[in-house]
């Protein structure tokens, strides 16, 4: 059925919980996983890069710090199902452009994320999610 499922996340609950079902699908059909974590470039948070310069170090140290904790999760959940997983953390200005590039070069044939993610529960219109299953060829599963 499956053979590699995509399972992008942002560490929020819902996320989480959309990653702990993923790697049960992925156990019950004999398929591996991909973590993603995409993370937006300063540049594009604030109004002026120019006087971010500074701060560089510091928010791409956090991004890091945070990105490993989200990859972690997934590795650890994975490793106890056996289910065989790699991680990538991927920076780009449009997130959901990022997973739906992703799903087409690692090859996946399932991409698999929650409804909503850490900007709360605004209507799914506008979402990632919704772009990721309006631009995406490779099948989506939502998980409320």
């Amino acid at each position: 059925m499956y053979t590699h499922i995509l399972l992008p996340t942002d560490g929020s609950d819902l996320s989480r919980a959309a990653i702990k079902h993923g790697v049960a699908l992925a156990k019950a059909t004999g398929a591996r996983v991909t973590a993603l974590v995409v993370s937006t470039p300063l540049h594009s948070l604030v109004v002026d890069p120019h006087a971010a310069t500074k701060a560089l170090a510091q928010y791409k140290s956090l991004v890091a710090d945070q990105t490993a904790k989200y990859l972690d999760h997934v590795r650890d959940d994975a490793e106890q199902a056996g289910v065989a997983c790699a991680t990538l953390c991927v920076e780009h200005d449009k997130p959901y452009e990022a997973i739906v590039e992703t799903a087409r070069n690692e090859a996946c044939d399932l991409v698999l994320m929650a409804s909503h993610g850490l900007r709360g529960v605004s209507a799914l219109l506008g979402s990632e999610t919704l772009k990721v299953l309006t631009h995406s060829t490779v099948p989506i599963l939502v998980y409320r």
